[in-house]
């Protein structure tokens, strides 16, 4: 990804989002662009006008972190921007990202035994691993059964990314479906602003792109979005609907793999048919390896 583009696009997508109202300023009349003007953000970062335009153009290599912190007063970033602007800034320094290669993305390596064995200890709860690709590399029995939707009957990796937009199931899973849309795209543009060499992101966002019209006007928007921490609602096929906390946690031996953990509020109907769930996964498994051992 053209790292200069992503700069560009980014800073004049948040310039054109505040307005000179939400900046303290008066609006006055003539104004030929949306939201503020290059002088007025730069007053308000305190840099000269033609040291904005400069960055603006994409040529952000070398801003101080005391530059990067005013811009992000300036328009305003939240947490997840402000963020993603430091990862723009490091990758055209060349400095790799969370202890990420600066190179290519090497090819994913079998999960380690004792991933597996963390991920099955997990019970309660759906528990899986997703790359930065949003590839689902790992879960719990629990998840398979959750999952079953994306995880299908083989061929390529499951994927959340190409279920959400490629595929029409997707759109009852996710009964919120357009806050879903808009959440894996944000989290797929942060991944791209740390990991801009990673060709397997190029590949999917070009794969979506080509294929998804909504892809295409959520990723030309550049909003990004922290992971975290928060609640989604499904509706599975067999149980019906769930709402489930999620708990995304960083695996240090994998820099930019995820572990989440989507678990049920203790005593409510969706952590009734958790349970449901579970047990029918557990008998379906109990039937597999029966069938097994009688052949």
């Amino acid at each position: 990804m053209d790292n200069r583009a992503e700069v560009r696009e980014f800073l004049m997508s948040r310039r054109a989002r505040v307005s000179p109202e939400a900046a303290g300023l008066n609006a006055g009349g003539n104004r030929r662009v949306d939201g503020l003007r290059r002088s007025e953000v730069a007053a308000i970062a305190g840099v000269s006008v033609e040291y904005y335009a400069k960055l603006e153009r994409g040529a952000i290599a070398g801003a101080s972190a005391s530059v990067l912190d005013a811009l992000s007063r300036a328009l305003q970033l939240d947490d997840a921007e402000r963020a993603h602007l430091f990862d723009l800034a490091r990758a055209a320094d060349g400095i790799p990202t969370s202890g990420r290669s600066r190179g290519r993305a090497a090819k994913a390596a079998a999960p380690r035994p004792s991933l597996h064995w963390a991920l099955d200890a997990i019970t309660e709860a759906v528990a899986f691993v997703r790359d930065p690709q949003q590839n689902l590399v790992a879960m719990n029995a629990l998840g398979r059964a959750f999952y079953t939707l994306v995880v299908g009957d083989g061929g390529r990796m499951p994927n959340l990314a190409r279920f959400q937009f490629l595929d029409p199931a997707s759109h009852e899973f996710y009964p919120d479906w357009e806050l879903m849309a808009r959440m894996c795209v944000g989290v797929m543009r942060a991944e791209a602003g740390r990991g801009p060499h990673n060709k397997a992101m190029q590949d999917l966002v070009g794969e979506l792109s080509t294929h998804s019209e909504t892809f295409r006007q959520l990723w030309a928007a550049h909003d990004v979005r922290i992971h975290g921490t928060g609640t989604k609602r499904f509706r599975h096929p067999l149980v019906g609907e769930l709402v489930l906390a999620f708990e995304e946690l960083t695996l240090t031996a994998e820099p930019g793999n995820v572990m989440l953990i989507y678990s049920a509020e203790p005593g409510s109907p969706s952590a009734e048919r958790l349970r449901l769930l579970a047990s029918w996964e557990a008998a379906d498994a109990r039937g597999e390896i029966g069938k097994a051992q009688l052949s």
